[in-house]
């Protein structure tokens, strides 16, 4: 036992580091739709993916840590350390502080209670255009701006505003790096 702790404890080489990235695999949670869009956004992640069970979020990661150990081996309903929610605009962030406020704020209230760190991913939209009220919802400009400032506090959430065809690689990128820095640091 004190063998496999002192393998544990010790800090990696940047070659078995480099072996770890590599066996990275994007998690995709059940919950996304499988349509041609999605389809093209998993093959801009230029990285195997699996389609899983997440508590928090649409996306994070999985990784080979050790010889047939995983990160998330043991687990049918993945906690992840990052999660990333993707929006496909801001009409369907709108629902999220609005109809589905009450379910949004669980997720993000669960995913706060285990350390999770959360992306917001929102497409096709800019701060411009959230700020001007240029969207299709009746949601207010200024209590929607409200909302998103205070839940970026509240749930230390990380927006991104992209293109819809730079998803995929932000996904890619924000796991990949999360991953290399917590091995780095010798958090796994």
């Amino acid at each position: 036992m004190k063998g496999a702790l002192e393998q544990e404890d010790r800090q990696r080489t940047p070659f078995e580091i480099k072996k770890i990235l590599d066996s990275m695999v994007i998690l995709v949670d059940t919950r996304e739709q499988d349509t041609e869009r999605a389809r093209r956004r998993y093959e801009a992640f230029g990285a195997p993916y699996r389609r899983c069970v997440l508590d928090a979020g649409d996306y994070s990661y999985d990784a080979e840590i050790a010889p047939g150990k995983w990160l998330c081996e043991s687990e049918s309903r993945i906690r992840p350390r990052v999660a990333i929610e993707r929006k496909m605009n801001l009409d369907e962030l709108a629902v999220c502080f609005t109809h589905e406020r009450n379910r949004f704020e669980r997720e993000m209230q669960r995913a706060r209670s285990y350390d999770c760190k959360l992306f917001l991913i929102i497409e096709n939209a800019t701060w411009e255009n959230l700020l001007g009220g240029r969207y299709r919802s009746r949601f207010n400009p200024k209590a929607f701006l409200a909302s998103v400032m205070a839940w970026t506090l509240r749930y230390d959430l990380r927006l991104i505003f992209c293109k819809e065809e730079s998803t995929g690689r932000l996904i890619r990128e924000i796991c990949y790096r999360d991953l290399k820095e917590r091995l780095e640091k010798s958090e796994i």
